[in-house]
């Protein structure tokens, strides 16, 4: 698996584009599959963590696109959102970042069309005019964005204030995000300690609230309390009722993974990451597409979450 080495994917073929973006994520998630066990697949999947760690409310088929054509890309936007909104200009001879983006319109009640694609289907739903039909999504299409190292012009202020890097601040929002997550969650003093080496805990249901009870280690390294805080999170989140013993080995990959694209998103060092993805061994790549989506899923709730609390903080 060596897309890291190769020249950036640019899909700059209007008649062809779609169907090269979607054969990029196909064949980057057939890759994972057939190199489980190799060094060079942790890598890559490391590789689009990082890149969701920044766009923690993108599909995982977006940021695997802007991993192959832009990996270092940390802000994007479309040339005229830079212009209108920013007061920057996409610089001269930069090439464009193509996602898909949800094509929202109005929408047949029936068959779910919009009204051009209605008009030539075999649909016959007539019990109101098209005019008066709800908007709803259609569709996706290919859309270019630019990266913010691609334009020039006025600073973003949002960038220059402090990020959520301050663990000290991150933990009180984990303990108060647990009521809106639907866990109990308790930090746990050293001397209290009842689980070895162990740093964290998604434990069975508390018989008093029926939901799944996270316990975490205290310790003098907040940030390290913070990541284990939210690998546990991801574990209540992922698989808490899974009962098949091999699966839930499977989805520790996938709750490590969480934890380090939020961890990364809120400036903290998860550079200790280990994903040992020789478990997904034997996955067809419908399995593993199903694992990178929920892991992109749980990453955005739990970061909505934690910032809708810091906010309120």
């Amino acid at each position: 698996m060596s897309v890291t080495t190769e020249r950036p994917a640019s899909f700059t073929e209007t008649e062809t584009r779609s169907d090269e973006m979607n054969k990029t994520i196909e064949s980057w998630v057939n890759d994972l599959v057939d190199l489980v066990d190799e060094a060079a697949a942790s890598e890559e999947f490391k590789a689009w963590l990082d890149v969701q760690s920044h766009f923690h409310d993108y599909s995982y088929r977006n940021t695997l696109l802007i991993k192959h054509q832009y990996p270092h890309a940390t802000r994007v936007a479309g040339y005229n959102t830079w212009r209108t909104e920013f007061d920057r200009h996409v610089q001269e001879g930069e090439s464009a970042i193509w996602i898909w983006a949800p094509i929202i319109t109005k929408q047949c009640p029936e068959c779910g069309n919009s009204p051009s694609y209605h008009e030539n289907s075999s649909c016959e739903y007539d019990e109101t005019p098209s005019e008066k039909w709800s908007k709803g999504l259609v569709g996706f299409k290919p859309t270019a964005v630019f990266d913010i190292s691609q334009t020039e012009g006025e600073p973003l202020p949002q960038l220059e204030t402090e990020a959520y890097g301050d663990a000290g601040e991150l933990v009180p929002a984990l303990l108060e995000s647990a009521e809106h997550l639907d866990v109990d969650a308790q930090i746990v003093s050293p001397e209290e300690w009842e689980y070895g080496e162990a740093k964290g805990v998604c434990k069975h249901r508390s018989p008093m609230t029926m939901r799944p009870r996270v316990e975490v280690k205290d310790r003098d390294n907040q940030a390290d309390l913070a990541g284990t805080f939210i690998h546990e999170y991801a574990h209540a989140l992922l698989h808490f009722d899974i009962d098949d013993r091999d699966e839930r080995a499977k989805r520790e990959v996938e709750a490590e993974a969480v934890a380090y694209i939020v961890g990364r998103y809120f400036d903290l060092d998860m550079s200790g990451s280990a994903f040992y993805l020789a478990a997904w061994s034997g996955d067809d790549p419908e399995a593993v597409a199903d694992r990178l989506d929920r892991i992109s899923n749980t990453a955005q709730e739990l970061i909505d979450t934690l910032e809708r609390e810091q906010e309120d903080g």
